[in-house]
């Protein structure tokens, strides 16, 4: 779990996104999907992608953003996510659904081989109970190598909660 002295060390577009969604939230236990403004997400539009887990726990592309088609592929949108392989499934089953189930923000930089994967997902309300709508954000970064006081190595294991 991601406690409040680990949220600084996220990046700034993490921090954005986090922070609309908190306020987008306001006293509502999750905020909806309307209540995500793209606009005050434009800089990161390209990277976000919206995935919808259907009442048998199958998870569903709703929207992609263009910078991500480099790693799933033309045409992602109303794939499931069963139907990729590799990296792509690696990257949005990460925290995925302990999102979903928890009800809450989860996130983090993942050391990997050969870069870093930056990713949050943002639970959002359906109206639909068994549904649950997931706000991803993933970027690809470069590799680096982490050094003792690097804010970055706290993101090295699995799925982190962040304080919502």
């Amino acid at each position: 779990m991601l406690n409040e002295s680990r949220v600084n060390a996220l990046t700034s577009a993490q921090k954005e996104i986090l922070s609309h969604w908190r306020a987008a939230k306001g006293g509502l236990e999750l905020p909806r999907r309307s209540d995500i403004n793209p606009g005050q997400l434009r800089a990161h539009l390209s990277s976000i992608s919206m995935i919808e887990i259907d009442e048998s726990g199958d998870a569903w592309f709703r929207l992609v953003g263009s910078k991500l088609l480099s790693i799933l592929g033309p045409k992602p949108g109303g794939r499931n996510l069963r139907d990729f392989s590799g990296e792509a499934a690696s990257i949005w089953s990460l925290g995925l659904k302990a999102a979903a189930e928890a009800g809450r923000p989860m996130g983090g930089i993942l050391e990997r081989q050969s870069n870093r994967h930056s990713w949050l997902r943002l639970p959002l309300a359906t109206g639909h109970p068994g549904r649950s709508l997931i706000l991803c954000h993933d970027v690809i970064l470069k590799s680096r190598i982490p050094e003792e006081d690097d804010p970055f190595r706290l993101f090295s294991g699995g799925p982190s909660q962040l304080a919502a």
